[in-house]
């Protein structure tokens, strides 16, 4: 077993890159369904091995490695989604309403509004990372740390609540 210190010669990163690698990338791709994004993900987690490498021990060196990863593909999540409300918001149509369009807009809104704080907790938060935020079901139980099941269990529960509430106002 090699030496804290050790990581830092050639020969050692390179067997625990041959190591950790295809898992790694595994991992990743598990996560994000993307080949490309994940072989990015684990090469951009060695190359933070490889710059830490002062500070890793050996024996931590694969508990380093993905939580590196799980972080970055993290910040790449985050970073898709203010990607995506910038494209949105850039290509918003300029509309013109009447007065009456947009009160009629308003008071729809407050009833929409309403509906949804009267949801449940789990089943709001669900409803409101996939319809308002855009995310996908994955994306959301990765977020939640719960099972793409349970997101779908919520949001139908979700669905049927606000169903009930818009036939009551």
């Amino acid at each position: 077993m090699a030496k804290p210190d050790q990581i830092c010669e050639q020969s050692v990163f390179k067997e625990l890159f041959w190591a950790y690698a295809r898992p790694l990338r595994n991992f990743l791709y598990y996560k994000c369904g993307d080949p490309n994004l994940a072989e990015d993900l684990m090469q951009e987690a060695f190359l933070r091995m490889w710059a830490a490498c002062q500070k890793v021990s050996y024996d931590k060196a694969k508990a380093f490695l993905f939580r590196v990863a799980n972080n970055l593909f993290l910040d790449e999540v985050k970073h898709r989604k203010v990607v995506a409300k910038f494209q949105l918001n850039i290509s918003k149509p300029v509309q013109h309403f009447t007065p009456q369009d947009e009160l009629e807009e308003n008071e729809f809104r407050a009833r929409l509004e309403d509906a949804i704080a009267r949801l449940p907790e789990k089943s709001r938060e669900v409803f409101l990372l996939n319809r308002i935020e855009g995310l996908k079901y994955r994306e959301i139980a990765l977020l939640l740390d719960i099972s793409v099941k349970a997101v779908e269990k919520r949001m139908h529960k979700a669905l049927v609540e606000l169903r009930k509430l818009s036939d009551l106002i």
